[in-house]
């Protein structure tokens, strides 16, 4: 069971981050006034928990992207760049390009 003075502490900063966030938009007061008033406290605390479980998630989907983008297009683009300027009679600057988008079908194939 939560701590009581835990649940208070993280209302209060909630509510704190609310009234700055419905300084711009007074659509947060809105949903937050029809949650209240349909599941009552309990439902509030369960939308914030939810509602940042859901940004945790989208920002691990980010994080793993650009590293996934880093390893399979970035670093073999460069490297098949630097390999094919030192072998052929292209610039690395030429190459770059060609490399890139090859490795980019590769990423967006290997899903």
């Amino acid at each position: 069971m939560p701590d009581k003075a835990l649940l208070t502490e993280a209302k209060a900063i909630f509510d704190q981050a609310s009234v700055s966030i419905e300084h711009y938009s007074g659509l947060l007061g809105q949903v937050q006034q029809l949650i209240v008033d349909n599941f009552g406290e309990n439902g509030l605390y369960a939308a914030y928990f939810s509602l940042a479980a859901l940004s945790l998630l989208l920002v691990w989907k980010l994080i793993k992207l650009s590293l996934s983008a880093l390893k399979y297009m970035v670093l073999p683009a460069v490297g098949l760049a630097v390999i094919g300027a030192f072998f052929m009679p292209y610039s690395f600057t030429s190459l770059l390009p060609v490399t890139a988008t090859g490795c980019s079908l590769v990423l967006l194939f290997k899903g």
